[in-house]
């Protein structure tokens, strides 16, 4: 099935490979020759033709991260590797290889033509990734079942398909099969599918395609719900209350506490415990709701401080604007002006009047800049105080409402103990009525015993809750300290691009003015 090898021995895609493969490739006349001299970038590549060439193995194509078409057929390749970072691939051409796998393309999102023909795979997969994928040709390798088909359904733009020359393509319902399946298909084994063909196709598997639709449907409605229920979690999340609306924090509380699972057996705690998770639960979910409505005002703040320093920053790039298109309006009229005067005197003159205007000009904008930065760290220092004072207050609302929830959990621990007390008692006394489990009757040894017993639930508990809150209050503060010290390192960085900017200008055009002067003298 594959091409047999030449006597060549197995090469290695190094440095010198690629650049040659590239220099060849470039344009041919003057630029293409300036350019091979210069050397070519190989992230400003677009297209990479490696085909013939004895390559065994994938590698040190890191640097092509712009590249569009790949052309590595006719090689000796057994794996498909080295491609992570070719994540703008649309081509790729992998024919004639000795690949027995399909893996390596999770980052090929972009990918639309993919050639894997002449090679030794036995079964299509590991292709989820690519979403846009149009034409797929796996012609003449070792693929012999049928459901493979099944998993191409997926691809919904899926429009040409090759699989001549493979076991299954010997099959005698091999076209009518895959026209069922994949209805979308435009081009079989590089022949259009014609309507009639798919009217009988789909008539010959109605039965079995609406039963994998239906499945189909289901696994998608499932897909759905569970994308939903994750983004409705980090939703909860950002709002640093996730699993307080509903009672996941109650039932953690138990979860680990075997005493207090025991002691639920006692009479009249069932009651008491069944009171005592409606009232906490309802504390919790306040505490839900109330964390979202926080998060809320705590997004329209940020979003109202990101475009108040766009707004600034756009206004303050307009006046720099207008400054610079007035002084080159003047500045070239100047240039052509001393390019037309023959008088050194006066040239010398119109010059220093040119670097006079230059240096107005970075005054100018310098004076902009200052005045902006001075805006942007009002705007800042006023969104900061707003938002330590939201974050403050929505952590003092949150441990108000979870001391609620341990006054509830003390007095249960209260009545749990008298409880207790009462039924040891009556053990004691021999006037308890009914029969207790073992494992609890096992705590009604002595009174230190069910004390203990009763006291190590109620520390499991606090602890629970404490360790809830804590977690809030410390994420909500990194939250907030990474947010702040975020802002302030932006607009630090922002001041040096323009500063560096204005410099760079500034450093131009009086170069420019430089190179004028000396050209006149000297003429």
């Amino acid at each position: 099935m594959n091409r047999p090898c030449n006597s060549m021995e197995p090469r290695v895609m190094d440095d010198d490979m690629l650049k040659l493969a590239v220099g060849d490739q470039g344009p041919q006349e003057e630029a293409g020759q300036l350019a091979k001299q210069e050397g070519i970038l190989f992230k400003d590549v677009l297209s990479l033709q490696l085909d013939f060439r004895n390559i065994l193995r994938i590698d040190n194509l890191w640097q092509f991260e712009n590249l569009r078409k790949l052309q590595l057929d006719n090689n000796i390749i057994e794996k498909i590797e080295g491609l992570e970072n070719l994540a703008h691939l649309v081509w790729l051409d992998l024919s004639f290889n000795n690949i027995e796998t399909i893996e390596g393309l999770d980052t090929l999102v972009n990918l639309e033509d993919l050639s894997l023909f002449n090679n030794r795979i036995s079964k299509i997969d590991s292709l989820d990734a690519l979403v846009k994928l149009q034409v797929l040709s796996l012609g003449n390798n070792r693929i012999d079942n049928m459901m493979n088909i099944i998993y191409l359904r997926r691809f919904k733009c899926l429009r040409t398909l090759s699989l001549s020359r493979n076991p299954i393509s010997e099959a005698e319902d091999y076209k009518m099969f895959i026209c069922a399946y994949l209805p979308d298909l435009v081009y079989l084994d590089y022949r259009r599918i014609d309507d009639h063909t798919k009217k009988l196709a789909e008539a010959k598997h109605q039965y079995s395609i609406d039963e994998l639709k239906h499945r189909e449907n289901l696994m998608q409605a499932q897909l759905e719900d569970e994308q939903a229920r994750r983004e409705e979690l980090e939703k909860h999340k950002t709002a640093f209350v996730e699993h307080l609306n509903g009672s996941f924090l109650f039932d953690s509380m138990y979860a680990e506490d075997s005493e207090g699972n025991k002691l639920s057996y006692l009479p009249g705690v069932g009651e008491l415990l069944e009171t005592y998770k409606d009232k906490f639960v309802i504390i919790c979910v306040n505490i839900f709701e109330y964390g979202l409505k926080q998060q809320e005002k705590r997004k329209t703040e940020l979003d109202t401080f990101s475009e108040c320093v766009h707004e600034a920053i756009q206004e303050n790039q307009e006046q720099g604007k207008r400054k610079i298109a007035k002084f080159e309006e003047k500045h070239l009229s100047s240039l052509s002006a001393i390019r037309e005067e023959s008088e050194l005197r006066n040239i010398e003159k119109m010059i220093l009047e040119c670097s006079a205007d230059i240096s107005e000009l970075f005054d100018a904008l310098m004076t902009l800049e200052m005045q902006l930065v001075e805006q942007l760290e009002e705007t800042i220092n006023m969104f900061e105080r707003n938002i330590v004072d939201m974050v403050g207050l929505f952590i003092e609302n949150v441990q108000s409402l979870m001391a609620q929830c341990r006054d509830l959990e003390n007095h249960h621990h209260e009545k749990l103990l008298e409880i207790s007390i009462s039924t040891l008692e009556k053990i004691v006394e021999g006037d308890l009525g009914e029969d207790l489990p073992n494992d609890l009757r096992a705590l009604f040894v002595d009174k230190d015993t069910i004390v203990n017993a009763v006291g190590a639930s109620h520390d499991i508990h606090l602890l629970k809750i404490d360790n809830r809150e804590d977690e809030l209050v410390t994420r909500i503060n990194s939250w907030c300290t990474r947010l702040i010290d975020k802002i302030h390192k932006d607009e630090i960085m922002r001041n040096r691009k323009r500063v560096k900017e204005i410099n760079q200008y500034i450093d131009h055009m009086q170069s420019e003015l430089d190179n004028l002067e000396c050209g006149d003298i000297l003429d």
